[in-house]
Formats: C-alpha cells, sequence, structure tokens
C-alpha cells in the first residue's frame, strides 16, 4: 500500500492557494477542473516530501463546511481492491463505497474519518460482488 494525498475542502481556493503556496511553502503540483462535477482539485506538496499530497477541493456551488465537512478523506494505493475490501470485511470494516468500478472504494476509520482506496495502474475488471453492492452511509 501508498499513500497518495489527504483532501481538503476548500471555500476560497485564492485565498487558500495564498496561504499554502505562498504563506507555507508548498508547491502546486497539478490541478483539475470538472466543469460537469462543478468543481477544481489543486494537489500540492512540501519540498522535501513531493510523494505526500494535499489535495485542495474546491466545490463551485459549495463554501459553508459545518460538522468538520471541510476535511475529506485520507488516501491509498492498493495492488488489488478486491482484496483489499475483502480484508477489510474480514475485520468487520463496512465497505460505504464499493469497488464497483474496480477502481475506488471507500470506508470509515473508528472514528469516522474517510478512507479512500485507489486501484493502483488500471481498474480491475468488473467483478461480483462487487458490482451488485450497493453504498453504505456516506464517505
Amino acid at each position: 500500500m501508498k499513500y497518495l494525498h489527504t483532501m481538503v475542502r476548500v471555500a476560497d481556493l485564492g485565498a487558500s492557494l495564498d496561504f499554502y503556496v505562498k504563506a507555507l511553502g508548498l508547491t502546486e503540483v497539478r490541478r483539475a477542473e470538472n466543469a460537469g462535477g462543478r468543481f477544481t482539485l489543486v494537489f500540492l506538496s512540501a519540498p522535501e516530501s513531493p510523494e505526500a499530497e494535499i489535495e485542495l477541493t474546491y466545490n463551485w456551488d459549495e463554501h459553508d463546511y459545518v460538522g468538520g465537512r471541510n476535511f475529506g478523506h485520507l488516501a491509498f494505493a492498493v495492488d488489488d481492491i478486491y482484496a483489499s475490501c475483502a480484508r477489510l470485511m474480514e475485520h468487520g470494516v463496512v465497505i460505504n463505497r464499493p469497488p464497483r468500478d474496480g477502481r475506488m472504494a471507500f470506508v470509515r476509520s473508528p472514528d469516522n474519518i474517510s478512507i479512500e482506496l485507489l486501484q493502483r495502474g488500471q481498474a480491475l475488471p468488473a467483478a461480483e460482488p462487487w458490482v451488485s453492492m450497493v453504498n453504505t452511509g456516506v464517505w
């Protein structure tokens, strides 16, 4: 497993970039705009640990985050998303967003922290029981 990033939702992308880049000294690594989903993702890293990123998520239509909604998730790349989810289920972990697409799943820690699992490389072929599983709760 490889640690990928931590996601934080931001209400004002410009002010957040001023803080994280200009004041804190992080570097913008890449940016993705999604007009259909109405959000912008900006990935940042520290000069001495470029592999550990912070993902700033700016939702164009949502700016008020309460109850910790501004913190998004921790993300890890895994070699086999199906085996990883099966192992988690064996330990009593609920798969909140099953890997129906063979690429992405979400679970929650005992403290309700959202954890994203991403298939390393290409998505695996769709397979049961994952394809038929529905979302449980929120992630």
